[in-house]
């Protein structure tokens, strides 16, 4: 009986070592430090909502983890401004625009943020919400995803 329990441990630490599992990571640009960790799933959502610079309104892209990938899914903005999609079809929600194409709009290794004060960038993982202006101190960002040993989460 000791037997099975000892080879049941030691192949449970064998999977925990040679496991892996996604892990969002917000890193700064410059010195690499990181400021967030976030165990992910494939198919997890990570959205970025700010406030738009010229129009004042309320910006959100969402993007699908797939593998390492950022996958850019959805994007709802209250009014058309600089850098918002202008030329593609849009439903209206509660007074919102969306686009939400069948088909993803952009994938991504990494994308980066510039946290703005004003702007007050929020990110959204899986419905959890994080203050990007606070949490980097409003310094440029490399959101990214890594896979890790899962053992690192253990310990």
């Amino acid at each position: 009986m000791l037997s099975v329990v000892v080879v049941a441990a030691v192949l449970g630490a064998g999977v925990a070592f040679a496991a892996d599992e996604p892990v969002l990571i917000v890193e700064d640009i410059e010195t690499g430090e990181t400021y967030l960790t976030a165990p992910v799933d494939n198919g997890s959502t990570v959205g970025l909502e700010y406030t738009h610079s010229v129009e004042k309104t309320r910006v959100y892209d969402e993007y699908r983890i797939d593998g390492a990938t950022l996958v850019n899914t959805r994007m709802e903005f209250e009014s058309y401004g600089w850098g918002l999609p202008a030329r593609v079809n849009v439903t209206t929600v509660n007074g919102t625009f969306v686009y939400a194409p069948e088909e993803p709009i952009t994938e991504l290794d990494s994308l980066s943020v510039s946290p703005g004060r004003i702007a007050g960038h929020t990110l959204i993982i899986d419905g959890t919400r994080h203050d990007l202006v606070n949490t980097t101190d409003a310094r440029d960002v490399r959101v990214h995803i890594e896979h890790r040993p899962l053992i690192d989460r253990i310990l």
